[in-house]
């Protein structure tokens, strides 16, 4: 997998709202156009992307299926992804807030992808997010390391390398801190986390889906059906 050149300048995160059809609000610490309406009985749902995933991770499938069940509240947060996972999380944090401020809710859902879960789970962890939380979601997480972040020399391969500093700290002790329901969904033909199994947590819902390729999961219509039914 070709890794693209280290940028000049790291852009800010992101946060923009999805709409029905189209993305219509994009906002850095709230400014920006106002939120979708929040249905009283759902949480805002965050979807958090993996390394490289700004520029290819497809939500449509997932957004549709939320709003089958009348999820209204849909949020993608953006982020440099090759700067370090807990500069990530910081960034994730400030996000959060802004939408629980921006739509009065209590706790979000955050669905990710990939490297999502390791900077989003360091959140939960690290910074307070596990009471800000209701139900947290991995898609093809590295949640213990893959061997292919040895390819890659940014800072959030490096995090994501098996026995890292980095994960060492994330996975010490519970892995699933909080009263967060916790999910993660795993394919057994994932060819970019290695050991498939490194995305299991101890205590989490974990979910082997059928013979699916690593960016192919959020799409993945069984799996997005999943999902929905266990945040929901």
């Amino acid at each position: 997998m070709t890794v693209p050149p280290e940028r000049a300048r790291t852009p800010r995160a992101r946060l923009t709202a999805l709409a029905t059809s189209v993305l219509v609000a994009v906002v850095t610490v709230l400014v920006g156009s106002a939120a979708p309406a929040r249905a009283a009985s759902h949480n805002p749902v965050i979807f958090v992307h993996g390394f490289k995933g700004e520029i290819k991770t497809d939500w449509s499938v997932l957004t549709e299926e939320f709003r089958k069940v009348g999820v209204t509240s849909l949020w993608e947060f953006t982020y440099y992804s090759p700067q370090s996972n807990r500069t990530t999380a910081q960034e994730l944090a400030t996000a959060i807030d802004s939408v629980r401020a921006r739509t009065g809710a209590a706790q979000v859902d955050i669905v990710t992808h990939s490297m999502g879960g390791l900077n989003s789970r360091w959140y939960l962890k690290f910074l307070g997010g596990a009471a800000k939380v209701d139900a947290w979601v991995s898609l093809g997480g590295p949640n213990h390391g893959t061997g292919w972040a040895y390819a890659c020399w940014y800072q959030a391969c490096h995090d994501m390398r098996p026995g890292s500093d980095f994960l060492t700290t994330l996975n010490a002790g519970d892995e699933t801190p909080g009263s967060v329901r916790y999910g993660t969904w795993w394919s057994p033909c994932d060819g970019i986390i290695n050991p498939d199994g490194s995305v299991i947590l101890s205590g989490a819902t974990n979910t082997r889906t059928g013979c699916i390729g690593h960016n192919s999961i959020p799409t993945n219509g069984a799996v997005a059906s999943q999902v929905v039914a266990f945040a929901t």
